[in-house]
């Protein structure tokens, strides 16, 4: 499982939240819970396969937020094709 938490400046605001919860009918297969208080949806991932950090970044930003990703990204998120490693 990957545990992946993400602050939105806003994300308080009653009608971002329900935007937020009709991005998330797109990723069934992801759980989340939302920490409005401190403006934190935490995500819980079985399969990285199927999600990328892009996408999932992607849904703030769709409806005017400004993901950060708290603490360091999982290793086990799928890339999105476009980027490599640098050694």
């Amino acid at each position: 499982m990957i545990e992946l938490e993400v602050y939105a400046k806003g994300l308080r605001a009653e009608s971002v939240l329900k935007k937020l919860h009709g991005q998330m009918d797109q990723f069934p297969m992801i759980r989340y819970k939302i920490d409005s208080h401190h403006d934190i949806v935490y995500f819980e991932i079985d399969d990285g396969s199927r999600v990328s950090l892009r996408r999932l970044t992607g849904l703030f930003t769709d409806i005017g937020l400004i993901p950060r990703i708290v603490g360091q990204i999982p290793a086990g998120l799928a890339g999105d094709g476009d980027t490599r490693r640098l050694v």
